[in-house]
């Protein structure tokens, strides 16, 4: 007998896209949320870059445009809807990097160099009011990319990804020591190119893929406890939650409420959903308004929150979209 989760990803090659343009029909008209078009990146379109934000800057750097890797290093500010290029991130240039901040200063590294054919350990601390870069310890896990990282105000921490073979192990960083320590208690599976967001003092982590299987489980780090629990399957709850299913996706915090938007599900997909912590429910709302894309960017300040860059296919993307999740779709702002 086949179960659920088997059937589901044998049809995966064939049916993906049946399901999304069903599974939008009668929803996306009643789907709150409004997309707004912001100022464009001022270099080259790309996808697989990192970000992390400090204040109302949201910093990028790294990523691939099919052809190049970078290790450009850029901020965008969202009080005057501009970028600025900063000092290059030092180190070989890289795409699927993984970046956390800790006490407001960002971090930047790991990820994958194709022309040399190598994943990466090495690890870069950023000073703002300098605008310059220090390396600290390399990531003391093995070499990889397509990781996930978050920090708090004492730690920094790493985990999942891909390094010949998909990773669920999680390391801790101490920036008074240099140090990195593995994090035991994740029970979650492996998996690469998942997504995390805060909320307060816990961080989710959801999505991505393994083997060619989408990832249902969803799970919470605690930051003072350092404990993980397992939360609902993404898919338990409503039968339209199946569509969270992706990887690649990005993910942002506003006004306590956590989101999940585009990413890839057999092709590059568009949709977006909003997690309550209050009831651990997740809500359909309007979709990105541009290009379906994967492996794109977010940044945000808990109260406002953006999306940039990534690709759809082999076309790289250098938009940029700030959300704006109760509003009224208008289409004539974009």
């Amino acid at each position: 007998m086949i179960n659920k989760t088997t059937l589901r990803f044998l049809c995966l090659s064939t049916i993906s896209v049946l399901f999304f343009s069903c599974g939008n029909d009668d929803d996306s008209d009643d789907s709150v949320g409004n997309w707004v078009k912001k100022s464009t990146f001022n270099e080259e379109a790309r996808s697989s870059s990192t970000a992390f934000t400090l204040g109302n800057l949201g910093y990028m750097g790294t990523g691939y445009d099919g052809d190049d890797y970078y290790n450009d290093f850029w901020s965008y500010n969202m009080d005057t809807n501009s970028w600025q290029q900063l000092a290059d991130l030092p180190g070989i240039a890289r795409s699927s990097a993984v970046s956390f901040v800790i006490n407001n200063e960002g971090y930047i590294g790991t990820g994958y160099n194709g022309d040399t054919s190598q994943e990466l350990s090495d690890f870069y601390k950023y000073n703002e009011g300098a605008n310059t870069w220090s390396q600290i310890s390399d990531f003391a896990g093995t070499a990889r990319y397509g990781a996930v990282g978050f920090g708090s105000d004492t730690y920094g921490y790493v985990g999942t990804g891909y390094d010949g073979s998909d990773k669920k192990d999680f390391w801790r960083y101490d920036p008074v020591t240099d140090t990195w320590e593995e994090s035991i208690g994740f029970g979650g599976d492996k998996r690469k190119d998942a997504i995390t967001f805060t909320i307060n003092n816990d961080v989710y982590l959801a999505t991505g893929i393994s083997n060619g299987v989408y990832e249902e489980d969803f799970w919470v780090f605690n930051l003072d406890t350092e404990v993980w629990t397992q939360l609902e399957d993404i898919d338990e709850d409503d039968d339209d939650n199946y569509y969270l299913f992706r990887s690649s996706a990005v993910a942002f915090t506003i006004n306590g409420k956590g989101y999940i938007a585009c990413g890839e599900f057999g092709s590059s997909i568009n949709t977006v959903y909003e997690f309550d912590p209050l009831d651990e429910e997740w809500e359909e709302k309007t979709e990105f308004e541009l290009y379906a894309r994967r492996d794109a960017i977010a940044f945000g300040n808990g109260e406002r929150a953006f999306v940039a860059l990534g690709r759809n296919g082999t076309l790289y993307l250098d938009d940029c979209m700030e959300f704006f999740p109760n509003a009224e779709q208008d289409d004539d702002d974009n």
